[in-house]
């Protein structure tokens, strides 16, 4: 029955392994939104500073460009704001898969010291015995 549980706890953390890589990648996945959030305000203040420099042209293109970019933070903050939910509820899969392996790590633990400790009393009773058949022998 040992074994089993054995077989159990393997495939609980290979469960929990998975579960880590995928909040992992959601994590990575938040931090390029982010940097693309970053990128896309340094694009615009760079845009505004060249607005600023030509007015003429300016007129004609920026406007397009500032609709672009209103529509691309909506778009990327939406998303940021989704992977954000996805984390928390990978988070909470990723604790319940880890309480679940370690109940099973625990159970085992509890039957290894259990076997030991019959195995020490069967050891010790079989001394016992040697013992008293030396000290009747003499």
């Amino acid at each position: 029955m040992a074994k089993d549980l054995k077989a159990v706890i393997r495939l609980h953390e290979w469960e929990v392994d998975e579960k880590r890589r995928k909040l992992g990648e959601l994590l990575r996945l938040s931090e390029s939104l982010e940097d693309q959030a970053q990128r896309l305000e340094e694009e615009l203040v760079r845009e505004q500073q060249t607005a600023k420099e030509s007015p003429e042209e300016a007129g004609l293109l920026y406007g397009n460009y500032a609709e672009a970019v209103i529509d691309r933070r909506r778009r990327i903050a939406e998303s940021i704001t989704k992977t954000e939910e996805e984390i928390d509820d990978s988070r909470e899969i990723l604790r319940e898969a880890y309480l679940e392996l370690k109940k099973f790590e625990v159970a085992q633990e509890n039957r290894d010291k259990r076997a030991a400790l019959e195995l020490a009393r069967k050891d010790q009773a079989f001394l016992d015995e040697v013992g008293s058949q030396s000290f009747r022998s003499r």
